[in-house]
């Protein structure tokens, strides 16, 4: 009685996005996040940090590498500029 023997299956390979996909598509998805919660947050960037659960910091550093566009921060209440 003879056996027949098959070759190994070989296994699938696992198929890959490009990495620049990948990581383009976080960092947009990260950018209109930002975007929408600045929007959200009327331009605050603490209450958007806070709304995020991020640092306020971290938050700006995102900012700063992702080029959202973010809108103006909203003036400073507290005392005013003295006069010269």
């Amino acid at each position: 009685m003879t056996i027949a023997t098959r070759p190994a299956p070989t296994p699938p390979s696992p198929v890959r996005a490009p990495a620049a996909s990948y990581h383009g598509a976080v960092s947009e998805f990260k950018r209109r996040l930002i975007e929408t919660t600045l929007r959200q947050a009327q331009g605050n960037r603490t209450h958007a940090a806070r709304a995020l659960g991020l640092q306020r910091t971290y938050l700006l550093r995102l900012i700063r590498d992702l080029g959202v566009a973010a809108p103006p921060p909203p003036p400073r209440r507290g005392r005013a500029a003295a006069a010269p």
